[in-house]
């Protein structure tokens, strides 16, 4: 496993040296077989890691890694854009099982970050958020962004936005039905996953006026 974790890290840091090893190591098949198609898989592997290393590197230290914790120690805006947005780079130290630290670094487009998803969320510096890494090679982690207390507070909003959705559109029409049956499933919905008294005392009056409309 630690061997895995090395390479994955290697190959999603350092995707212009992960393409050279690609090209020295086909390339010398090619040279010791003389068979052309050894060739072949050297532009769509190298194309794969660019698009894809961090997220395999995601997916394995998600599933094989343990549970601690790390602190970004330095935040580093560089020239260099994605999507119109400064690319960052970053350092920070992680914790190991012993309760000591060690440091690592990844930046924007090198950062693992499970869930995986097509968006790059980057928890703040000095704060401590969740990460998952194998023992014995702890610079290689997987930031667990939806555990962190800022993935909490916007998958919370996320949650809400369609109870704000239903409320506007209740509150501008108070009579119709379907309205009020979309504000109710939209507070069922997010008092499943938070306990809000006031939420669920809503529910209560929203279907008791929905009654009365019947």
């Amino acid at each position: 496993m630690i061997l895995i974790s090395k390479i994955l890290f290697f190959t999603s840091h350092h995707g212009f040296y992960t393409v050279i090893l690609l090209f020295a190591f086909f390339g010398g098949l090619f040279y010791l077989t003389k068979k052309a198609w050894f060739l072949i898989p050297i532009i769509p592997l190298a194309i794969l890691n660019g698009f894809g290393g961090q997220f395999l590197n995601a997916w394995f230290l998600n599933k094989y890694g343990v549970e601690s914790t790390a602190i970004i120690t330095s935040d580093v805006q560089t020239n260099s854009t994605l999507n119109d947005m400064y690319i960052h780079d970053y350092e920070a130290i992680v914790k190991k099982q012993d309760g000591k630290y060690i440091s690592t670094f990844f930046s924007t487009t090198t950062a693992s970050i499970y869930p995986i998803e097509n968006a790059i969320r980057i928890p703040q510096a000095e704060v401590p958020f969740p990460v998952k890494y194998i023992p014995g090679y702890e610079k290689n982690v997987v930031i667990l962004y939806n555990q962190s207390e800022e993935g909490q507070a916007a998958l919370k909003y996320s949650k809400l936005a369609p109870v704000n959705s239903a409320k506007i559109k209740y509150e501008a029409d108070r009579a119709n039905k379907e309205f009020i049956k979309e504000y109710i499933s939209a507070l069922e919905e997010y008092v499943k996953d938070y306990d809000d008294e006031a939420y669920k005392e809503k529910i209560k009056e929203l279907k008791y006026e929905l009654e009365q409309l019947k």
